[in-house]
């Protein structure tokens, strides 16, 4: 079978691209190969989805998106896409099980994850101190003393929650004394917060550690000199990587990895369309990837409109909608 839209991802942006199709009376299905909601789905505390901020958590929002989606009969499938066609009329996914998707207009939602800073320890010690991300493990360092990498507004925003459990939080910057890279209403809380650390000019050479993280070696950037952090954990907040390493050769990717794409997400191949954190774009938050998802779905919509023949039934929609019940 075909459909009239396939959405590679279920996060924000993906989800919302899923409601939007199916609302238009479009066969619409979404791959995801884990749970969904993608990153927002690990965050505990949301308080900047507008309408949202009474208690309100990433699993929980992340939760009706999906149940939004699937009222108006969105499918959802289980897959890990590695390969996919996406020249023609039909275009087609395929998942590492060796699956076959088609539809004639896709969506992709592939997400991001988290970089690494590549020092000696960081992999061995993931998930024994070290983190990347707060909301998803603060507790486990309750009256812990830990380190955060990174001063973007991620970094300095995890670790101010991080301040509601741990003893103390050293943040290593590269910058001189008094600059970070988030804005200036977070730094000053962050400045103003009893509990922070400072290391500038600074970077981590290596953590340090047999079973559990045991410590930090950081280096500063200006003298040379190298000493040992004793702390508990590591958390890494220095940007994400698109996951976008099976588009390679299929469609543009800029020099960093993410698709570029028009003001109607439209990508460089005709009927292929992203969204989300691995779009080339200046804000990565879950309500701009809602907003990329309800106008990918709006613009494959207009692009279907010449290309109709084919196209399924009302009742094949139906059928579908009742399978994914």
């Amino acid at each position: 079978m075909v459909y009239d839209i396939l959405i590679v991802g279920a996060g924000p942006g993906g989800l919302t691209a899923g409601m939007y199709g199916s609302r238009a009376k479009l066969s619409t299905a979404i791959i995801e190969k884990g749970k969904a909601g993608g990153q927002a789905a690990t965050t505990t505390e949301m308080e900047n989805y507008p309408g949202f901020f009474r208690e309100t958590t990433g699993p929980g929002v992340m939760g009706e998106f999906e149940a939004h989606a699937k009222q108006f009969g969105t499918v959802f499938l289980k897959g890990n896409v590695t390969e996919v066609s996406l020249e023609g009329e039909v275009k087609s996914v395929t998942t590492s099980a060796g699956e076959t998707y088609q539809a004639r207009a896709i969506i992709l939602a592939p997400g991001a994850e988290p970089r690494t800073i590549g020092v000696p320890g960081e992999g061995k010690l993931r998930g024994k101190g070290v983190s990347y991300c707060a909301t998803c493990d603060a507790d486990f360092f309750e009256e812990l003393d830990v380190v955060v990498i990174g001063s973007g507004d991620a970094a300095i925003e995890e670790a101010m929650y991080l301040t509601k459990f741990v003893e103390s939080v050293t943040i290593v910057v590269i910058h001189d004394e008094g600059i970070l890279d988030c804005n200036k209403r977070s730094a000053q809380k962050a400045f103003e917060n009893s509990k922070f650390k400072w290391v500038w000019n600074s970077t981590v050479e290596e953590i340090q550690g047999d079973e559990m993280v045991e410590g930090v070696l950081v280096k500063n950037i200006r003298t040379g000199e190298k000493r040992v952090l004793e702390v508990n954990g590591v958390f890494v907040f220095i940007g994400a990587q698109p996951k976008t390493d099976f588009l390679k050769g299929k469609i543009t990717l800029d020099e960093w990895g993410y698709i570029p794409t028009s003001e109607k997400m439209e990508t460089n191949i005709a009927g292929v369309y992203a969204v989300g954190d691995a779009r080339a774009k200046y804000l990565r938050q879950v309500v701009t990837a809602a907003a990329d998802g309800a106008i990918a779905a709006c613009a494959a919509e207009k692009f279907l409109e010449g290309h109709v023949e084919g196209r399924l039934t009302r009742e094949d929609i139906e059928n579908l909608t009742k399978g994914a019940k």
